[in-house]
């Protein structure tokens, strides 16, 4: 059995903590050797009933707590029974990115000080729906890195993308945009519609700050910038950037979809009730990597 690095050893990164049901059953089907540590409640005994026997064969510390001890665990009372000591979470250098989505011809969000984790989380869980590769997170020094919260509202999502940082994420658009890979910024003010425009592969949309939007040097190394055109006539004029985020993904895998999944057009005949247009489809589509 391969023996896990102890993580008091000098030199050693700090487990991470994943709490959150569907979270926490992500990591333990996409990356089970990263587990260090399975603490849970009574009350979610039976969905973890693989995961408990694997620790038991594995010898990974596994433990039945009480509420108010996942919480101390889990540093919040939101950890939904089940809190997971994990390494350290794998991040892509801007090289490695940039390869994987050249040779995959495939899409990635970028994200440009967007702070708030429950945001964060709930874009990454609309990018891992739409197929996206991958997710770039940018803000200030130190690295930044991806909240507990945000890994919890993606609700697994952070098991299916490839994570990028950077600390000067107009700097990393460059290389990459250097690298034929097609820079695409969401912008409320922006002249472009975003509805039916072709999001040329690969391509990266990036999404800025929930108040300020993207920078200007952010917006320098955009070959396009695009807006979610607002139907209403009232004071709202954007959405929230999670919103935000969902709609133009739908729209950067839209010619995917239709292309694997044509809806046939057909008139019904006459007489014959109206049937309702095809829906898109469910599910996530296939993986491209």
């Amino acid at each position: 059995m391969k023996q896990k690095p102890d993580p008091r050893a000098p030199g050693a990164q700090a487990p991470e903590v994943v709490h959150g049901l569907r979270a926490g059953l992500a990591v333990f089907a996409r990356r089970p050797d990263d587990i260090l540590a399975v603490s849970y409640g009574r009350e979610v005994r039976r969905d973890l009933e693989t995961l408990i026997r694997w620790a038991a064969a594995r010898r990974v510390p596994c433990h039945e707590l009480r509420d108010d001890e996942l919480e101390r665990i889990a540093h919040t009372k939101n950890h939904e029974g089940l809190s997971l000591h994990t390494r350290p979470r794998a991040w892509l250098g801007t090289n490695e990115l940039a390869d994987m989505l050249v040779r995959t011809r495939g899409a990635a969000i970028a994200l440009e000080r967007v702070r708030n984790p429950y945001n964060i989380g709930a874009i990454v869980r609309s990018a891992a729906f739409f197929g996206l590769d991958a997710a770039l997170l940018g803000a200030p020094a130190p690295h930044p890195g991806l909240p507990p919260d945000a890994v919890r509202v993606a609700e697994g999502g952070a098991e299916e993308l490839a994570f990028a940082r950077t600390t000067d994420l107009p700097d990393t658009l460059a290389r990459l945009r250097a690298r034929g890979i097609s820079i695409v910024g969401g912008e409320s003010d922006a002249a472009a519609n975003a509805f039916g425009y072709s999001f040329k592969r690969p391509v990266v949309l990036v999404l800025g700050h929930e108040r300020e939007g993207l920078s200007e040097r952010a917006k320098a190394q955009c070959d396009a910038l695009v807006a979610i055109p607002a139907a209403g006539a009232g004071t709202v004029g954007s959405l929230n950037v999670s919103i935000a985020a969902s709609v133009l993904l739908a729209e950067v895998v839209r010619e995917n979809l239709l292309g694997k999944n044509p809806a046939p057009a057909s008139a019904a005949p006459a007489g014959s009730p109206a049937r309702p247009p095809a829906g898109p489809p469910r599910g996530r589509p296939p993986r491209r990597r």
